[in-house]
């Protein structure tokens, strides 16, 4: 397909002695979130990682925008216009909020020369960075370490982001706000890639969805016709989508 964002073509993965993915087919189209189902050791993360270059694809092709990408190191990989949130979160605990913001801004030496207007956007999405805006990271809530990852991503504008698992641990709450977050970036076309356990987080984000099972995808297509078939979620998953709320 010639409007994707990001195509992967068979990519293998080896991580030392195993074997991991096992030739991975994988279409992400522009503005929309596109949603990485799979039980455990599924290889979601692995594919992540692989598209970040940390751990490098050995066979296949990876292409972002209609260029190639694979080989290339992470640094370069992230100046073309994609985010990683790993499930980690990756954020500095004895930093402050604003020295993390800073960070992960390449055009910011210091926070004066942040984009005013986008981290004001921004702490209307997650209000509570603001609140601490100067605490250290370490400090937070894991909903608000989980806040301050995404909003590290989302500091300056990306092409697409790259979300491993943002709802694991959080209150309701908490992955309500993420959803409306999400929704926001949606709406400004914003293009994600998210692996999610949460199934209500999935089925109100996602226009696309790609089931992974054994290193490969094994389901390709549109998230509603996923959630609205318990036959096909038994048969995929393993489970039925209409009991995980």
């Amino acid at each position: 397909m010639t409007d994707t964002i990001l195509e992967l073509k068979a990519v293998q993965t080896h991580i030392g002695a195993y074997h991991i993915l096992h030739g991975v087919d994988l279409q992400v189209l522009p503005g929309q979130v596109t949603m990485l189902l799979g039980r455990n050791g599924a290889g979601k993360t692995t594919t992540l990682r692989t598209i970040m270059g940390l751990w490098p694809a050995s066979g296949g092709e990876l292409s972002f925008q209609g260029h190639s990408i694979k080989g290339l190191a992470t640094p370069d990989i992230a100046t073309r216009g994609i985010a990683y949130v790993p499930e980690a979160m990756g954020i500095f605990t004895d930093l402050t909020v604003q020295e993390n913001m800073v960070l992960a801004a390449r055009s910011a030496r210091h926070a004066g020369e942040l984009d005013r207007k986008r981290l004001d956007w921004i702490f209307s999405l997650f209000p509570a960075l603001q609140k601490f805006w100067l605490y250290p990271a370490g400090k937070l809530s894991g909903g608000q370490k989980q806040m301050l990852a995404v909003a590290r991503a989302i500091v300056e504008p990306r092409a697409l982001l790259l979300i491993d698992e943002p709802s694991k641990g959080l209150a309701p709450a908490i992955i309500q706000n993420l959803i409306t977050a999400f929704n926001e970036l949606k709406r400004q076309q914003t293009t994600i890639l998210l692996v999610e356990q949460n199934f209500h987080m999935a089925r109100s984000l996602g226009d696309q969805v790609a089931v992974m099972d054994n290193g490969r995808v094994v389901h390709a297509g549109s998230m509603r016709e996923l959630a609205d078939d318990e036959a096909l979620q038994q048969r995929l998953l393993g489970l039925s989508l209409g009991v995980h709320q």
